[in-house]
């Protein structure tokens, strides 16, 4: 079915439906993440984020007839980013039906860390305006629900679009580019540096705005055209040699201790490279699946990430999202389900070992 504004029910059906359900996927940090130049050769702060199917957030909006439309109650409490995105949604899909607005009850679900770079806020965002269309028969398309997020978050992850490979202008919630269907086939394996502390991502010198230096766009013009040859090739090796490079460039801003710890190992196990969050503490290392010999690099692997007093956490593919994003011999996953708490956490968000 394609993005429309209205569901294929009769209107006197979607008139009298009161609640509804959305649900949003997460991602395991960027690709690559710096300073573009958009259509207007004007420089964009844009991003582009490794999918990562199978957990995020489940949302459920049902209507309070007669309340006024700022009237949200959220559980779990402190979802504020989540309510302000279900305000916005009741006046946004009220004005496509021509109804009067009115407040109602969200309930969230998820397995998702907070503050770890998997897009835990988005993913509550995203669930939380598609539960409040399809409660008044609405599909938003793509770029209202990036509009909304936007401005209920100030910033926004591409997760409304699905797992593509785009490169998206995350404070404007628009595509900057389209770089194809699918990334280059990849196996990951996740980890967490940090020692899996949550990072206040409102404290990041990114969150806002600063000068462009020429050579920081250069760079980063440079890792965007290899990354579309990255994508169009199938081209795992160079997918992880832009990966690396932006991770490098990023470390001004977020430095890991472990990184060079993170690129030593994957020179040591033959890897493509390091993929890690831009704003979080979760990593990864990329292997080519097709060479031989893949089990026993994975391995060795979690092995020296053991040795460096590194967390992995789950290994997952970038080419199966439609069933399962679990490697089939990796006994991996993430820990506890997300507490329940303010958008900046107070506790960490511990993830387990293999």
């Amino acid at each position: 079915m394609t993005a429309a504004t209205r569901r294929p029910v009769p209107p006197e059906s979607a008139a009298r439906r009161t609640a509804g359900t959305g649900h949003a996927a997460c991602h395991h940090g960027e690709i690559l993440q710096g300073v573009f130049l958009d259509e207007r050769r004007r420089p964009c702060h844009g991003l582009v984020t490794l999918p990562m199917t199978g957990r995020g957030s489940t949302a459920r909006f049902t209507h309070r007839p007669g309340t006024s439309p700022d009237q949200v109650t959220v559980m779990p409490g402190g979802r504020t980013k989540a309510r302000a995105a279900a305000v916005l949604a009741v006046g946004e899909c009220a004005a496509r039906r021509g109804e009067e607005p009115c407040g109602g009850e969200l309930t969230l679900t998820g397995d998702l860390p907070v503050g770890l770079g998997m897009g835990s806020s988005t993913s509550d965002v995203i669930a939380t305006v598609r539960a409040v269309a399809d409660s008044w028969g609405l599909l938003l398309p793509p770029e209202t629900i990036a509009r909304l997020a936007v401005r209920a978050e100030g910033a926004s992850d591409p997760l409304m679009h699905g797992a593509r490979p785009l490169l998206f202008a995350q404070r404007e919630g628009r595509v900057l580019e389209a770089l194809g269907t699918a990334l280059p086939p990849a196996v990951v394996i996740g980890c967490a540096v940090g020692g899996g502390e949550p990072v206040d991502t409102l404290a990041l010198p990114a969150t806002a705005p600063t000068p462009v230096r020429d050579d920081d766009l250069t760079a980063y013009e440079h890792l965007r055209r290899m990354l579309r040859r990255a994508v169009t090739d199938a081209d795992t090796a160079l997918l992880g040699r832009v990966s690396t490079a932006s991770a490098r460039l990023r470390q001004r801003v977020l430095r890991h201790e472990e990184f060079p710890a993170l690129t030593r190992i994957a020179d040591g196990v033959g890897a493509a490279g390091v993929q890690i969050a831009h704003s979080g503490n979760v990593a990864g290392i990329l292997f080519d699946p097709r060479p031989p010999g893949l089990r026993r690099r994975l391995r060795r692997c979690a092995q020296a990430l053991d040795r460096e007093g590194i967390a992995p956490t789950r290994t997952f593919t970038t080419f199966a999202p439609a069933t399962s994003e679990e490697f089939p011999h990796g006994r991996t996953h993430l820990g506890s389900h997300r507490p329940a708490g303010p958008d900046t956490p107070r506790r960490p968000s511990r993830l387990p070992a293999f």
